[in-house]
């Protein structure tokens, strides 16, 4: 199989879909790898390191999406690269169809077959989509105490305090792997931490973790009323497998909250769990709405390019090299966690949850 690997065009957007350590272990495979001149610049990757290992390096994008069989992105196809997807082609990336509806007609008219990472599961875990929850859960909390600067239109609050001063507080909606690592992050960094979450399991696993160090509290209406009026910071860690993100604060919530408090909606992916979230980028990852700052970066793991890469690859490369060398049908007919990936297949929309969302006719796919 023909392995393309184009330059990512979304802004600010530096990962790259494959390293030269994944591009090696294609090639032994004993298939072909076409990296866009430059791809990997950004995670600080040369082309001299993807020729090292046999992958070719091509000047166009055309030319990778012209001959590729199966395409290895970080990101979702842009507009600019809506024409460039054939019939049968593979795409093989992350895709968040449920709040995009031009991608997701986009993809169907193309016919090509399109595998998200952020849906193929495994007894009930996201095992791609798992790496980038860390990064992202990780970055929150540094971006956040950012916002809460007053220069950037925050209340002034040092997460951690200091002696003689109490620290901020930081309410975390959701106990997944996004809540996990931001906890850990606002926990190291000396904040008072409330977790919130609609399962008491998640939420006794973590006190036994850390053991009174971490308040929790059951996520009902109420309660979410009552944290946002005591946070400095939200963390917006809310994930439905495919699906919109439910809006758990709302425009009114935000006048419950304290005057330059900080959101970050890590859920900015699946349309924000927020009312009033929209994705912004790098280069502009704030606003202002009611004097609640927003940050809702919709590639927030690109700003770690480097690190995020190789964590990504590290998850991705074995469903690849698995696709690839069976063929993406049998590899489909041997792997319900890859049938679960499977978001459009050859002009049907094959998610339940993305039919759902956009209101479009479902066919399950059957192998």
């Amino acid at each position: 199989m023909l392995i393309g690997v184009p330059t990512e065009i979304k802004p600010q957007e530096n990962r790259v879909g494959l390293t030269p350590a994944g591009a090696k272990q294609y090639v032994q495979h004993g298939h072909r790898v076409i990296v866009q001149q430059d791809a990997g610049a950004g995670s600080g990757l040369s082309d001299e390191e993807y020729i090292q290992v046999g992958a070719q390096i091509v000047p166009t994008a055309e030319e990778v999406w012209g001959q590729a069989d199966m395409i290895c992105k970080v990101k979702e196809p842009l507009a600019a690269e809506y024409p460039k997807i054939r019939p049968g082609q593979i795409l093989f990336t992350y895709l968040h169809l449920a709040p995009d509806l031009p991608q997701t007609e986009a993809l169907l008219a193309s016919g090509c077959v399109a595998i998200a990472y952020e849906t193929i599961e495994v007894n009930g875990a996201l095992p791609l989509l798992a790496p980038m929850s860390e990064v992202a859960g990780r970055l929150s909390i540094q971006a956040g105490a950012h916002c809460l600067e007053k220069n950037q239109g925050g209340r002034g609050v040092l997460l951690g305090g200091v002696p003689g001063v109490l620290p901020g507080k930081v309410v975390v909606i959701g106990g997944g792997i996004v809540g996990k690592n931001a906890t850990a992050m606002a926990v190291g960094l000396g904040a008072d931490v409330t977790v919130m979450d609609i399962n008491v399991d998640v939420l006794r696993g973590f006190d036994d973790l850390y053991r009174g160090r971490v308040r929790t509290l059951f996520s009902s209406p109420h309660n979410v009323e009552m944290a946002l009026g005591e946070a400095d910071l939200v963390v917006g860690a809310v994930l439905v497998a495919g699906a919109r993100a439910p809006k758990i604060v709302t425009r009114g919530h935000l006048s419950l909250m304290k005057q330059g408090a900080a959101i970050a909606d890590v859920a900015v992916d699946q349309g924000g769990c927020c009312e009033t979230t929209r994705a912004t980028t790098h280069a502009n990852p704030t606003y202002i709405i009611d004097g609640i700052v927003h940050y809702a970066v919709a590639n927030m793991p690109g700003a770690v390019a480097r690190t995020s890469t190789f964590a990504l690859n590290n998850a991705t490369l074995p469903w690849g090299l698995r696709i690839a060398d069976a063929g993406w049908r049998d590899a489909m007919a041997s792997s319900e966690a890859l049938r679960l990936g499977l978001n459009v297949c050859e002009g049907k929309l094959t998610y339940a949850a993305v039919a759902e969302a956009h209101g479009l006719e479902y066919t399950p796919y059957a192998p």
